[in-house]
């Protein structure tokens, strides 16, 4: 079992920038496969980055040339920066691991962002 906590959501206008953190617990983060997804109002969850246990990583066209993110295996957590936030990138953002060579995956409970003036 992995326990996730997401923290450094918040309000911002547009243009600006947040970056996420996701905490996990367990002694074998490093072996997971990450993610953020995203959940609009009214609109299903959405892939936003992931990251390989092995560092590699892949965006949604969305969000490409603003979005990073990266992992620091040493103190288990997984980093979303969000730059030239958008209104359209408003929503509850959640981090998700996959563990390793099993189908299980684990949901933290999520953080708002909202992007406004």
């Amino acid at each position: 079992q992995v326990q996730l906590v997401e923290s450094g959501g918040g309000l911002v206008q547009p243009g600006g920038s947040l970056r996420l953190s996701c905490a996990a617990s367990g002694s074998i983060f490093r072996l997971y496969a990450m993610g953020w997804y995203r959940q609009a109002p009214g609109k299903q969850r959405e892939l936003v980055a992931a990251i390989t246990s092995g560092g590699g990583t892949n965006y949604a066209d969305s969000v490409k040339g603003r979005f990073t993110i990266s992992r620091d295996n040493a103190k288990n957590t997984v980093y979303l920066q969000m730059n030239s936030l958008k209104p359209e990138d408003t929503a509850v953002y959640y981090c998700k691991a996959n563990r390793p060579y099993t189908s299980a995956a684990y949901w933290g409970q999520g953080t708002q962002v909202t992007v406004s003036a």
